[in-house]
């Protein structure tokens, strides 16, 4: 019996609200992408999601406002994404939703993703589940990552040893071997100090194809300062965000007066070198790496990546089934049909979890 879930997901890059059909099968690789939408985020909504980031005034009653605007640029992505398959909401199981990330501290307890999911359940008419992060905290974990349940089930080999890599905002690995079990981490900044750069000296959302920074130059004392940060050298499990990797944090590193374009070269680097360190430590004899996220598009950093990890295969992730843009909002639709039919959702060798837990809370249609 195929059964159809949505996924939803606005990552730490705030560049919008993507949303997937997934159907998914008897068996547990049994899964097919039935259709994809976006919209994006106006420049007024990331500036404001941004705010929220730092303690503010007002902060409260403006992350519920803000939460009500995320959750309708939401039902607006599920509108398209239902016109575009011809599929009608009561075909639909339930919606997977992520929300806004705005804080994550789980070493102080807590993460808060925003979005109103009991509106986006009246505005849709579908089931709603949502917070998926706050379980695992609960239990002694980082509440992330969350994908390598989802990328275990879906894409592990049996006899194998891969990576998969999401390079989103903040990029993370899922170490799958056949031979041991799951493990996974986020390896550092993915996009975020890419993208800040790039809006903020070229007035562009992103550097396409990586074509600026790639004219640029590698600033080794900068990159050298960037990698004493600790967090590199913090042992999995480990989970990071816009909360440590942000503009406060470049702005620190900038004491002295470089070319633009040699920065974002350098934090380009930063992103593949932390990469091709990560699993160097981790997992020395993996044999392929399967890329998604919008880092994935990247192509002079898809090209560094190779440079820096020459004897292992890296290949999109269309190669197995799922399209580098899809994949995380495809594993919050998974995550939605595991706490609906009452299964865990997180991995705890991956979150530091005291153990399994049926994540998510549902707001019923």
């Amino acid at each position: 019996m195929n059964e159809l879930f949505i996924g939803l997901m606005s990552g730490t890059s705030l560049d919008g609200m993507d949303a997937v059909l997934v159907n998914f099968g008897e068996k547990s690789q049994d899964i097919k992408i039935m259709g994809h939408s976006y919209v994006p985020y106006e420049d007024k909504l990331k500036m404001a999601l941004l705010r929220l980031h730092s303690p503010n005034t007002n902060e409260l009653e403006e992350s519920l406002v803000i939460g009500n605007t995320v959750s309708k640029k939401a039902y607006e992505a599920i509108e398209a994404l239902l016109k575009k398959t011809n599929i009608v909401s009561k075909d639909i199981r339930a919606i997977g939703f992520h929300g806004q990330t705005i804080r994550h501290q789980p070493q102080k307890g807590f993460t808060l993703q925003i979005g109103n999911p009991a509106l986006l359940a009246e505005l849709s008419n579908i089931n709603v589940i949502a917070d998926f992060r706050s379980r695992d905290v609960a239990a002694s974990g980082q509440g992330a990552p969350l994908v390598p349940a989802f990328h275990q089930e879906i894409f592990s080999h049996p006899t194998t040893y891969r990576a998969i890599l999401n390079i989103g905002g903040i990029a993370n690995v899922t170490l799958l071997n056949p031979k041991a079990t799951v493990s996974g981490f986020d390896t550092g900044p993915g996009n975020i100090l890419l993208d800040h750069w790039s809006k903020t000296h070229r007035n562009q959302a992103f550097d396409e194809n990586g074509v600026w920074a790639k004219e640029g130059k590698i600033i080794e004392t900068l990159l050298g300062a960037f990698f004493k940060d600790a967090y590199f050298e913090k042992t999995a499990p480990k989970s990071t965000g816009r909360d440590h990797f942000n503009e406060s944090w470049l702005n620190k590193h900038l004491q002295k007066s470089y070319s633009t374009q040699d920065i974002q070269r350098t934090l380009l680097e930063l992103t593949a070198l932390s990469i091709a360190k990560a699993i160097d430590t981790h997992a020395a004899n993996i044999t392929e790496i399967y890329l998604c996220g919008g880092g994935a598009l990247n192509s002079f950093l898809v090209e560094r990546l190779k440079a820096l990890m020459p004897k292992i295969k890296i290949q999109p992730s269309d190669l197995l089934g799922i399209p580098t843009q899809y994949v995380e909002a495809a594993a919050f639709a998974w995550l939605a049909k595991q706490m609906l039919f009452s299964k865990p959702g997180n991995l705890p060798e991956v979150t530091g979890a005291k153990g399994l837990r049926i994540l998510g809370a549902l707001y019923p249609a």
